[in-house]
């Protein structure tokens, strides 16, 4: 995916925050998790490998037309952020120390959940063209509501 334009970025990291928001105040969020929400949402954003644009274009139009990409971009990206969080929630509390969580293979995690994470919300939006109050709900994170 080339670049993408300031206000598809903006209106991907609105969609983004809002759904974070419904789940984690993000105001109340410690700066190193921002920071790294941030550079999440900066690598899911520019999708160099082009995981995105593939699944976003392979939709039927149907479910294309529910919502604009970047909202959905959003969606996917706040949607990755928060199972990578949980997961990481589970690996720190299971583990001993830091050191514990190095020696444990955790090899390719981020690429798996985000991959998983696009798939799930490919099914959501497909789901939502005849499940309404999904439709509704989904809108509604996605607005902050």
């Amino acid at each position: 995916m080339s670049k993408p334009s300031q206000e598809y970025q903006a209106i991907a990291e609105q969609a983004a925050l809002n759904v974070c928001n419904t789940v984690i105040p993000m105001d109340k969020v410690p700066a190193n998790l921002l920071e790294a929400y941030a550079n999440l949402f900066n690598e899911l954003l520019s999708d160099e490998e082009e995981k995105f644009a593939a699944a976003w274009n392979a939709m039927p139009a149907s479910a294309k037309g529910l919502i604009g990409q970047a909202e959905f971009h959003g969606f996917y990206i706040a949607n990755s952020w928060l199972q990578l969080s949980r997961v990481a929630q589970d690996i720190a509390e299971l583990a001993d120390s830091d050191e514990a969580i190095e020696e444990k293979e955790y090899n390719n995690i981020f690429t798996r959940l985000a991959e998983a994470s696009l798939k799930e919300s490919v099914k959501k939006l497909k789901k939502a063209r005849t499940d309404r109050a999904l439709l509704n709900s989904i809108k509604a994170v996605i607005a902050g509501r």
